[in-house]
């Protein structure tokens, strides 16, 4: 019977490797910046701005029903800090996180067309998720990262949570090279 339960775990860790494979992320691209020589590992606790939170979407946009993607990015981001030994405190942060999404659901951009030669101005919808590192004592910027994206409205609840998770682990490994 333990045999039979082994090869039921390996199949569904199959199947969710396969499952999150499937979505795409290859319009996603990455871009970090940190002050000279900051190293997130000189810190050991960190605390949320207040004024951290993603661009409203009142219409439906973007955001799928269900996802509040306020806490999805929060969780994914936290998750990030303390993989790499940081602490969340309410008080005397060593560094305070704050994150923001920007879309433009009516953005501009050149597409090459296969029957013709110049390329032409198509409407897409874009997206960012910025993260930023601020240092407490002086209220300046020590490390910004950020995701650029094609929204799709139409994408699954499924396929937005692991679109976010890529995103904020790509940030994250952008900071730790």
């Amino acid at each position: 019977m333990k045999r039979y339960g082994s090869l039921i775990s390996v199949i569904v860790a199959g199947l969710m490797l396969v499952a999150c494979a499937s979505v795409p992320t290859d319009d996603i691209e990455f871009d970090a910046e940190g002050t000279p020589g900051f190293e997130l590992g000189q810190y050991k606790s960190y605390a949320w701005l207040g004024s951290a939170q993603i661009v409203n979407d009142p219409q439906g946009e973007w955001e799928p029903d269900g996802l509040d993607a306020d806490a999805e990015v929060r969780f994914l981001i936290d998750r990030e800090m303390r993989s790499r030994g940081l602490v969340e405190v309410v008080r005397e942060a060593d560094l305070l996180v704050g994150f923001l999404a920007g879309i433009d659901m009516e953005a501009l951009e050149l597409t090459d067309m296969p029957d013709q030669e110049l390329p032409v101005l198509e409407k897409t919808s874009k997206g960012a998720l910025a993260i930023v590192f601020i240092d407490p004592h002086t209220r300046q910027p020590v490390w910004a990262g950020a995701a650029l994206a094609t929204i799709n409205k139409d994408r699954s609840l499924h396929d937005v949570r692991a679109r976010l998770d890529y995103a904020v682990t790509g940030i994250f490994k952008k900071l730790d090279r």
